[in-house]
């Protein structure tokens, strides 16, 4: 056996035969980012393209790198390097991946058209059809004069996944860029530093998880917080190597203990042990409100063996010599993740009672889960061959196409695809045992779309677990679901309020869009006559208080306003009341009380219920709940902000910008549930937090989330944060009576901002 020690990992080897593929050459991303400056030469790259390159094709990626060279002559970039060093690297990383001959010469020549504005034409005729639609999916669109920004950046987004789901290799060769360029950041000025980063990590670095490229995504996500919270990277980095030293005892014990049980069961395996990331211990601390020591103080191995059968017996082996923590035991190998990830998960109570976490996989397995799909298959015709993890891949890269159908712009696509990109999934099974992955929030009516859109647009009720269940229940790991449909049925614009997965939303946006058009214009045309009515101005508008309502609008007709208006995405008093401030007109209708004297002019409150989607949003600082007296914040694009009228923060704004705010009232029959915050002062005693929260389920409330902080430095007293959803003040009234109601509690309030 033998025993190697490192500054971030611990490994033993518990056999001479080590375990089949251990000896691999270490992905890109394992390298400290600070060896990474990119290659000097093309003579560099050579040795390692001619492993797997024809002379031919060797030759043909020669061809494009003296072209991008020559192209990005007297190019340099904000290091002060010659440009061509980035194409070098980006290469470089490619051919890690072994891409092949078209997606390295992509990789040479992914700025030239862009930088140096060579045409597609001219690629074409140079290098080839394939290469040319490569490196134009990865140019952006600066020709393109666009409104704002963010549409400009939506645009880009949607070209380049569309290309994406078109060939894979232009996302590779994409991470690839954004990984050198995240590199060499430290040349930028701080806010497109930020900027930057906050791209990378809201976009590339799920989509580098989405497809399986987990060192990629892990270094991505790093780089990504050291340059969005210096700071905080800085000080927790000096506290993980301070705290390095003092674990070393700990882990050495726990390796020798699983090397030695192991070899004495005859399992050849590889053990390492497991550091977490910087950004995974922010977030740990950060999403548990955990201390620094808590979330160090659980410890990670990866036991890698030789065969499928031996990681079951590795995990039993394992349960013998530690004690397994209930509920903490996951079979990804049974049912893999999205990204085709495979592994067995245990936490086991280790020695000193500190908690071990274990992952058990073969190296095969390992394989995937470091490298993803970055190998050169999905471009091929031949599909029969493809492994369960490409076929999902390719499933996946073919609903970005059916989105970007049923999409009506670049803002829309992005928001959908962002929303399937989000990495926590449940497991859910048909009647006939098929398993369908979704994202964590996934109602019944996600999936039925998930299985085909006209059997999610025709869905009438479902069935989960052999029991009635309405649409928008919350799907959970396990669960058995059945869908009920009907040739007569059509998606509800309420629909749109508790779908989950981007090609849901999409799909019944379109088919309210189209199906519906006729039907929504006219309902549209009639609820913005009624509410224009209401304000006494005629629905026939002068012309040019049109072409200014569509251009502060994303309607291009009045017919699509009325369809905004008539599928709910916009809401006729807002839009009425808006036409009103454009005219600079009041009511011109004269309204009189009952004994004929002439009522100041002032238009009805609007109606809110909490289900009106985008168009109006209830208030994060103040949490208006049902019972609360409201008001409402009109902001630029027409978005309605809903607060209560004691809220500090609406106060302060209405003081800036009195004219942009409206009366608004609680509509009737809200069959719904609403957020909001309280506050517990306790007394820190065994069992506390477990009777709040039985008393808070007793009152038929739910718990959203809990935090708890010391109260000023006393540890005998705590404050415990509770955000939960209740029906209305009388509901959170009753609750918070029943709270008080426990000894220990000192005092509780909601909180308003």
């Amino acid at each position: 056996m033998s025993l190697t020690t490192t500054d971030s990992t611990l490994s033993a080897t518990p056999s001479p035969k080590r375990a089949a593929g251990s000896g691999r050459t270490a992905a890109p991303t394992e390298v400290a980012p600070a060896a990474h400056s990119g290659v000097a030469t093309f003579a560099h790259l050579i040795p390692k393209l001619e492993e797997y390159l024809t002379p031919s094709e060797l030759k043909k990626v020669k061809e494009a790198y003296r072209f991008a060279d020559e192209m990005h002559l007297g190019q340099m970039r904000k290091s002060g390097e010659p440009y061509i060093s980035h194409p070098l690297a980006v290469a470089e990383i490619c051919a890690e991946w072994k891409l092949d001959a078209q997606a390295m010469m992509a990789a040479f020549l992914h700025d030239v058209m862009e930088d140096q504005g060579v045409k597609k034409e001219e690629l074409i005729e140079r290098f080839g059809a394939s290469v040319a639609s490569l490196v134009d999916g990865l140019s952006k669109l600066d020709k393109i004069e666009f409104q704002s920004q963010v549409e400009a950046q939506a645009e880009n987004f949607r070209k380049m996944l569309l290309a994406m789901a078109r060939d894979v290799r232009v996302i590779l060769v994409k991470l690839a860029d954004r990984l050198h360029n995240m590199r060499t950041l430290g040349s930028m000025p701080p806010e497109k530093k930020r900027r930057i980063s906050r791209e990378t990590m809201e976009v590339y670095v799920p989509i580098a998880h989405r497809l399986g490229l987990n060192n990629i995504y892990r270094e991505l996500q790093e780089l990504s917080f050291a340059h969005l919270h210096p700071l905080r990277h800085r000080t927790l980095s000096k506290a993980v190597k301070a705290a390095r030293g003092n674990r070393r005892e700990v882990v050495t014990k726990i390796m020798e203990s699983v090397t030695s049980t192991l070899i004495a069961a005859g399992i050849p395996a590889q053990v390492d042990g497991r550091e977490k990331t910087l950004y995974g211990i922010y977030r740990k601390m950060r999403n548990k409100h955990l201390s620094f020591s808590q979330v160090l103080d659980v410890y990670g191995f990866r036991v890698v063996v030789d065969s499928f059968a031996n990681c079951y017996v590795a995990l039993g082996t394992l349960h013998s010599l530690f004690k397994p923590m209930p509920g903490k035991f996951k079979d990804y190998i049974a049912i893999p993740k999205l990204n085709g990830y495979q592994s067995l998960h245990t936490t086991l109570i280790g020695p000193y009672g500190t908690p071990v976490e274990f992952q058990i996989r073969t190296s095969e397995m390992h394989r995937v889960a470091e490298s993803g799909v970055a190998a050169h298959w999905l471009y091929k015709d031949d599909e029969g061959s493809l492994t369960d993890l490409q076929q999902r891949t390719h499933a996946w890269l073919q609903s970005l196409l059916d989105i970007q159908k049923q999409t009506g712009d670049s803002a829309e696509f992005l928001e959908h695809v962002k929303v399937d990109l989000f990495p926590d999934s449940v497991y859910v099974f048909t009647p006939k045992s098929k398993i369908i992955a979704l994202p964590r929030g996934a109602t019944a009516l996600d999936f039925a779309y998930s299985i085909h859109t006209d059997i999610g647009d025709q869905t009438t009720s479902a069935i989960i677990n052999h029991e009635p269940a309405p649409l928008r229940a919350e799907l959970h790991n396990g669960d058995i679901v059945e869908i009920i449909t009907s040739p007569t049925s059509r998606p509800s614009p309420n629909w749109l309020g508790y779908v989950r997965t981007g090609k849901a939303r999409s799909a019944i946006r379109h088919r309210l869009r189209t199906a519906n058009q006729v039907e929504s214009q006219a309902v549209g045309r009639r609820l913005l006559g009624n509410a224009l009515h209401t304000l006494g101005i005629e629905p026939e508008l002068p012309s040019h208080i049109v072409e200014r309502l569509l251009n502060e609008s994303s309607a291009k007709t009045m017919d699509d306003l009325y369809a905004e208006i008539g599928i709910g995405t916009r809401m006729a008093p807002l839009v009425a009341r808006h036409i009103m401030t454009m005219m600079d007109t009041g009511v011109s209708v004269p309204q009189l009380d009952p004994e004929g004297h002439m009522l100041p002019n002032k238009p009805d409150p609007v109606v809110i219920t909490g289900s009106e989607g985008a168009s109006a949003q209830l208030s994060s600082c103040c949490m208006p709940i049902p019972g609360d007296r409201l008001t409402g914040y009109l902001k630029a694009d027409q978005t309605l902000i809903v607060h209560t009228q004691e809220c500090d923060t609406a106060k302060r704004l209405h003081e800036k910008e009195p004219d942009r705010w409206i009366e608004l009232v609680w509509g009737q029959d809200l069959n719904r549930r609403f957020d909001c915050r309280i506050t517990i002062l306790i007394h820190n005693e065994r069992g506390t937090l477990a009777r709040i929260a039985a008393e808070i389920g007793e009152s038929d409330a739910n718990i959203v989330s809990v935090a708890m902080d010391d109260e000023g430095g006393n540890a005998s007293m705590k404050y415990l944060r509770f955000t939960i959803q209740v029906e209305d003040r009388v509901h959170l009234a009753r609750t918070m009576r029943g709270i008080r109601r426990i000894d220990s509690v000192a005092r509780i309030l909601r909180e308003r901002g």
